[in-house]
């Protein structure tokens, strides 16, 4: 198989993808958001439905979001007051799904000099989540209530989207369900349409190559591995 430069370009900015957890203070231009936005509406949606609303964040309001969640979520008290609107994760966790958990969970840790008994290092490292890892742009993504499970997987080729278009621009982004548990605090922030439920949020920015945890690179299973060729 001849391997084209447009291949490559597609395949180098998928999978040069990752979660990366510090960035740089580098503003990024207007323009750009805009342009990698109007890029990942491009997604498929049924019958175009197109059910993402973004609600981009930056400067003081992008601070003003982090420090009412951060304030909360290191509140033990006020913190067992959030719950997420809805399950990210199983209720039952069972091999493979949670030794890959806990892999990908000790690797970042054990990069951080992060230990199992260090519970303040890691809230800490936990709430860097709500501070969008010090990104210049963070986002909350939102959903009408009315959509049901077919709508979730369009907003998922969305979200990927964003990430992909973002690499081909020379940024990085971090995808974030952590941001559901606090989605009352989110509503009252954005000031969000009743009917609009939190998805997730996402960092965006230039990476810091200088900080250890972004040379964290997660593992991925083998074709083979969960696919099935039949004839």
């Amino acid at each position: 198989m001849i391997r084209t430069e447009q291949q490559a370009h597609v395949d180098q900015a998928i999978t040069s993808r990752r979660s990366i957890r510090a960035y740089l203070p580098d503003p990024v231009a207007r323009e750009d958001i805009e342009s990698i936005l109007e890029v990942a509406a491009r997604a498929p949606s049924g019958t175009n439905t197109q059910p993402w609303k973004v609600y981009v964040l930056t400067g003081s309001a992008r601070d003003r979001l982090s420090a009412a969640i951060v304030n909360t979520y290191l509140d033990p008290q006020a913190a067992s007051g959030h719950a997420e609107e809805y399950s990210y994760y199983p209720t039952k966790w069972v091999s493979p799904y949670i030794d890959r958990r806990r892999k990908v969970g000790w690797d970042l840790y054990s990069l951080l000099g992060l230990t199992r008994e260090d519970k303040a290092g890691m809230q800490a490292q936990h709430a860097r989540n709500y501070g969008f890892f010090d990104a210049p742009v963070g986002m909350i993504f939102t959903i009408d209530r009315i959509m049901e499970r077919g709508s979730w997987l369009d907003y998922g080729m969305f979200l990927q989207n964003i990430m992909v278009a973002a690499r081909g621009r020379g940024l990085d982004t971090c995808p974030q369900a952590a941001f559901t548990q606090f989605h009352r605090i989110i509503s009252d922030e954005l000031q969000l349409p009743a009917n609009e439920q939190v998805v997730c949020g996402m960092a965006l920015g230039y990476a810091d190559p200088g900080k250890i945890e972004n040379s964290l690179v997660t593992q991925r299973e083998p074709v083979s591995g969960f696919a099935k060729f039949l004839e």
